[in-house]
């Protein structure tokens, strides 16, 4: 079995960084054209200078929008088009684990939670969607979190965006399967990132990073956090005709922590 993306094209949201930016570089491996887009134009030129060092001839634009408004997702998607052609693969990954309490959340929080989680979903999917149903080729893929399927305690807002996202990815399957456009989400655990460096650099641990991120991961069932090329691995597959029968699902990328399936 071959994985391939020859020839598609793909825009990644919250892809300077994370598992973002672990899923542009395998994309790009397999032969997509990828737009990456963040708000911050100096981190998605970093990221862009790094893949193009990997892979010699990729074709990757590096995309400055504020994807919580209507305004940026509708740029993105104009700047991504006009630079390496329509959208054949949309990646929904931009978004931040904004939780609490939930008496302490006001009305602003929850605004710009699904704003930036849901609100941005819908209107990039829905201005790609024309362009995949004519050509009867696309695919969808929401980065969602277990908190979906299981939520804890204050974990509001995050875990109701979230839910709301999987219940998206539901309907847009049902109404894409007729175009040939195929719709799944992802469902993140616990993965390496720049964040668990900062909280390492914080903590005054003596320990390696790595030593220390290994004790962090110990509890899990696999015992490890994931590593963000793992969770590249599953888009890329999703992305591809190798996955051609499989839409409408929430695959759980946690390594056995979510107790829900």
């Amino acid at each position: 079995m071959q994985i391939r993306l020859d020839g598609r094209t793909a825009l990644i949201t919250g892809a300077s960084k994370g598992l973002g930016r672990a899923m542009a570089e395998s994309f790009v491996e397999a032969g997509a054209a990828v737009a990456i887009v963040a708000r911050r134009q100096s981190e998605l030129d970093k990221a862009k200078a790094g893949i193009a060092a990997r892979f010699q001839g990729a074709r990757i634009a590096a995309i400055s929008a504020d994807v919580s408004t209507a305004e940026g997702c509708a740029k993105a998607v104009a700047d991504a088009t006009a630079a390496l052609g329509p959208v054949d693969i949309l990646v929904n990954n931009a978004g931040t684990s904004q939780r609490g309490p939930f008496m302490e959340v006001d009305d602003a929080l929850w605004q710009a939670d699904l704003d930036l989680k849901l609100f941005a979903a819908i209107r990039l999917t829905r201005a790609v969607w024309p362009g995949m149903a004519e050509r009867r080729w696309g695919r969808v893929i929401n980065v969602l979190a277990t908190a979906a399927k299981a939520p804890g305690a204050e974990a509001a807002p995050t875990a109701v965006s979230r839910a709301a996202g999987m219940s998206l990815t539901k309907i847009l399957s049902l109404e894409g399967a007729k175009h040939g456009i195929l719709v799944n989400a992802l469902l993140t655990g616990l993965f390496v990132s720049e964040q668990h460096e900062r909280r390492h650099a914080a903590s005054g641990s003596k320990e390696s990073f790595a030593d220390w991120i290994a004790k962090q991961g110990a509890s899990l069932p696999l015992g490890r956090y994931g590593d963000p090329a793992e969770f590249a691995n599953m888009a890329t597959f999703l992305a591809s005709d190798a996955a051609s029968y499989i839409t409408g699902t929430a695959i759980n990328m946690d390594g056995g922590r979510s107790p829900v399936v």
